[in-house]
């Protein structure tokens, strides 16, 4: 990134106090060219032409941009987006050539925190974006730490995670099971924002190395399935042993598969095919004697099936 300054402690002001209001910034706010304005460096966020955008853009072709975004200048030329990303882009839909902005005077650390602070309170987030999110300002926050206690690198990662977790809905332990879901190959976290993978099973994949989350992409793919908790927790297990193969993937997950089998059918439907006076011995006799029939009828209509011309 650019525009590196001395390392200064981070600020933990409320947004309104980080972005100013209208009244407090007005004489800072510029009209700059869209051209001038660039994403931020490893912009964890997606910017997506949907319908919410759509409405944005609408909103901004009537009214205008209502609340300027935050940029700092960069070093190359322009300006690097820190709050408006999306503002950015209603102003292109709405053909506007310019979009007010405040900018300001920060260091890496800091316009990584005021980014993160402005987009992690939006709804329906991807567990893709609020995993990178959270990584790059736990990394900023991380630094800080570490300049204020250099003899003690855990105080800071320590710090740094409970401060996260003072903004968000998300207690420390989350915030930090989130940030390890960065260590999982794109295809699974893709596959973790469709809500193909659990969140808590794709953590526990999380572990594994990269090699043997490809080893599994490749069985999930010529099976067809996704492995449960308990299948992957013996995963990691046998992983933290020795190295993960294919073969030993697919002995956990046929095992489960082999596994006793039960079958719990609730008694308010079987008393409805019983006199009221059979006991659950007898109502299980039943059953016994009825599959066994039907048992018998399937293999003679095999028999009868494989016979004929």
């Amino acid at each position: 990134m650019s525009g590196k300054k001395d390392p200064t402690p981070i600020p933990l002001k409320s947004l309104d106090a980080l972005f100013g209001t209208m009244d407090e910034e007005q004489t800072g706010i510029q009209q700059i060219s869209l051209e001038s304005l660039h994403t931020f460096e490893g912009h964890p966020f997606k910017v997506l032409d949907d319908d919410k955008m759509m409405e944005l853009a609408e909103s901004v072709s009537t009214h205008g941009v209502l609340v300027p975004g935050i940029v700092r200048i960069k070093d190359s030329g322009g300006y690097e987006i820190i709050a408006g990303h999306r503002r950015k882009r209603a102003c292109e839909i709405a053909g506007l050539k310019t979009m007010p902005v405040i900018i300001k005077d920060l260091t890496d650390d800091e316009s990584t925190v005021i980014m993160v602070d402005s987009n992690i309170q939006r709804e329906e987030l991807l567990v893709s974006e609020k995993a990178f999110a959270y990584k790059m300002k736990y990394e900023a926050l991380k630094r800080q730490g570490k300049r204020n206690d250099l003899t003690s690198c855990q105080v800071g990662k320590k710090l740094a995670a409970d401060t996260i977790s003072q903004n968000t809905e998300d207690s420390t332990r989350q915030i930090l099971r989130y940030i390890h879901l960065t260590e999982l190959l794109s295809k699974l976290l893709e596959m973790v924002d469709r809500k193909q993978i659990p969140f808590n099973t794709a953590v526990e994949v999380s572990y594994l190395s990269k090699d043997e989350q490809g080893l599994l992409i490749q069985y999930m793919e010529n099976h067809d399935m996704v492995p449960s908790m308990k299948q992957v927790q013996e995963m990691k297990k046998c992983a933290k042993e020795h190295l993960l193969t294919y073969p030993e993937i697919d002995r956990i997950c046929c095992r489960e598969i082999t596994e006793k089998i039960q079958v719990k059918l609730p008694e308010k439907k079987l008393r409805m095919y019983f006199p009221e006076n059979y006991s659950k011995e007898q109502m299980e006799e039943v059953i016994l004697e009825l599959l066994k029939g039907w048992s018998e009828s399937k293999e003679r209509d095999q028999n009868d099936n494989s016979g004929s011309d």
